[in-house]
């Protein structure tokens, strides 16, 4: 069984891939559906978590739904993480949770549109067709229940890991600065695709109704018109769509063995 938490579908794609190839089953953890399953994986024989760092740290969902899973001894477990270029001390934090007995990560392309421009196009495919291999390459590790730690933690790594992780949970948070322009066309998707439920439709305008949210960007990146924004930091940039470039390989409606899921991205 394969857990995934995903904002706008990078992990979400490690993980059906692994899946796939290890003919197994990839589960969005804010689907109601992986919580029945996380508490009863007796007779599993690996349990995986896959999930974006964010900020040098793990979101807060998946840190809380991996202490409550009901591991078996006899499984092999193991942690896939994705990111821009590091992964801080996440995964060694994660583990305290629950024991890993591999840990790796995988560079992917940037989706954060609030502090930065997107990467170029040639860029994206480059680092999707690493990914790819490098999925290739942990699918056959767990298939042996091979123990192994491959990722970047990166320099001061418990620096950014404490200090500059707990300024962004504290302080980069907020939801405020969202809003809908309009553009907007009452669709929806932003509501319900939102993982923190910070989303609602009033009239068929999306209000933010929490004061923080995960910041997964998922809103931001899925909206159809780009009718989204924050405040002024994401004016005139680029959305990113990894469907844009893995196709129908990539649907966002179905899990590793077709089974509908959740628009999870």
């Amino acid at each position: 069984m394969i857990f995934y938490f995903s904002g706008t579908g990078n992990s979400r794609w490690i993980a059906c891939e692994l899946a796939r190839r290890l003919g197994d089953r990839a589960l969005d953890i804010i689907d109601s559906a992986a919580a029945r399953a996380a508490a009863d994986l007796s007779g599993e024989q690996r349990v995986g978590f896959v999930f974006p760092i964010y900020a040098w740290g793990v979101p807060g969902p998946m840190e809380a739904f991996a202490e409550r899973a009901a591991i078996p001894g006899e499984a092999f477990t193991f942690g896939v993480c994705t990111y821009g270029a590091e992964a801080g001390r996440a995964m060694r934090k994660i583990a305290r949770k629950v024991p890993l007995d591999s840990s790796y990560g995988i560079a992917m392309p940037n989706n954060y549109v609030i502090g930065s421009e997107l990467e170029p196009p040639e860029t994206v495919r480059a680092k999707i067709a690493a990914a790819q291999r490098e999925v290739a390459r942990i699918a056959e590790e767990v298939a042996r229940r091979v123990c192994a730690g491959r990722l970047c933690e990166g320099t001061a790594s418990l620096l950014k890991s404490s200090a500059a992780n707990w300024g962004f949970n504290r302080f980069a948070r907020a939801t405020k600065p969202f809003a809908a322009t309009d553009a907007c066309v009452g669709c929806g998707r932003c509501a319900a695709g939102c993982p923190s439920r910070a989303i609602e439709l009033a009239d068929g305008v999306p209000r933010w109704v929490k004061d923080s949210c995960y910041q997964c960007l998922r809103c931001i990146n899925e909206c159809p018109v780009r009718a989204i924004e924050y405040g002024e930091a994401t004016r005139g940039r680029a959305r990113y769509s990894i469907e844009r470039y893995l196709g129908a390989a990539a649907d966002p409606g179905t899990d590793a063995r077709g089974r509908g899921g959740s628009p999870a991205g």
